[in-house]
């Protein structure tokens, strides 16, 4: 008997199990897990709040005025100001200093990386200049305005030195630091520590082992650099460059302190025809310069975007 019984539970112990049987307790345990009820969402709930009270509405707001009239009509005469060689000026202005302030700001930003690419990751040089570029990305506004002023304006420091000591006026064909030109020093001062924390990533993901690769097959540093490495890097240099045009272009804290009178750029522009009171006829056109300013921010936004995702495949 007991050895029927034994030979029993062994035959039932050797029963195959139907796939069917397997796999009911995980599928529904993950079915309850599918329809249990998540609370992860709430804690996007301040952020969400925060972006739509302080990002969309105002956004929705700004580009909506540029279609109606004072009295609240709906109209798109208001978008014929986007042709008017005063505001094709004001942009082409803005997107001028913005191309040169990137560029500069991107080529010797991606120096100072590479200067860095050599040093401990936990340094202290290391870490005092990623602290430094941190703190001077968001160095803006009047704050960086006073600063410049201070140093070069028409009683700075640095100016009346250079005069007192060796005669040379910086104004002398003009104050030019509270004109268009004048953005050009304050914008590179803040684009080049950005592009030192947008870039340095990517250069800090050069694979060791493709060096040696190169090395081992003959290469020199040189073709290195101009076949594998500059290849590598130019989506994100590209893609840091666009945000960095971004950044110049959408600025207006430190135009506005440095260059009181007048309406060079396009954020001075906006300024303008908010508080202008000789605007008749287009009382709303700072909704239109505002709707031609996120159309060219989106595209280049957008652009951005495409190229870091193309970037992050071997980043990954």
């Amino acid at each position: 008997m007991t050895t029927a019984t034994a030979a029993g539970a062994d035959a039932t112990a050797s029963a195959p199990v139907s796939p069917a049987a397997h796999s009911a307790g995980p599928a529904t345990t993950s079915r309850a897990q599918r329809s249990a009820p998540s609370v992860a969402w709430l804690g996007l709930v301040p952020f969400a709040a925060y972006v739509l009270l302080f990002l969309a509405v105002p956004t929705v707001l700004a580009i909506g005025s540029g279609f109606f009239t004072k009295d609240g009509t709906f109209t798109g005469a208001n978008l014929s100001a986007l042709g008017d060689p005063v505001v094709l000026t004001t942009f082409a202005n803005s997107a001028g200093v913005s191309l040169l302030t990137a560029v500069v700001g991107a080529i010797v930003g991606a120096l100072v990386c590479y200067a860095l690419l050599g040093m401990n990751p936990d340094g202290v040089v290391r870490s005092t200049v990623d602290a430094a570029a941190g703190v001077l990305a968001q160095f803006g506004g009047v704050m960086l305005a006073f600063a410049f002023i201070a140093t070069i304006g028409i009683q700075g420091v640095l100016k009346l030195f250079l005069q007192d000591a060796f005669g040379i006026d910086i104004f002398a064909n003009g104050t030019w630091l509270y004109e268009l030109p004048g953005l050009i020093l304050p914008y590179i001062y803040f684009q080049i520590p950005l592009m030192v924390i947008t870039f340095m990533p990517a250069l800090a993901a050069l694979k060791p082992q493709w060096a040696e690769a190169n090395l081992t097959l003959g290469g020199t540093r040189s073709s290195f650099w101009l076949r594998i490495g500059i290849p590598v890097l130019a989506p994100s240099f590209l893609a840091s460059l666009l945000l960095l045009f971004a950044n110049a272009f959408s600025s207006y804290a430190t135009a506005a302190a440095l260059a009181s009178q007048g309406s060079q750029i396009v954020p001075l522009q906006i300024r303008a025809a908010l508080t202008s009171e000789t605007v008749l006829g287009r009382e709303n056109l700072a909704g239109v310069l505002a709707l031609g300013m996120i159309v060219i921010v989106g595209v280049v936004m957008a652009l951005y975007s495409l190229i870091q995702r193309r970037a992050a495949r071997w980043q990954s």
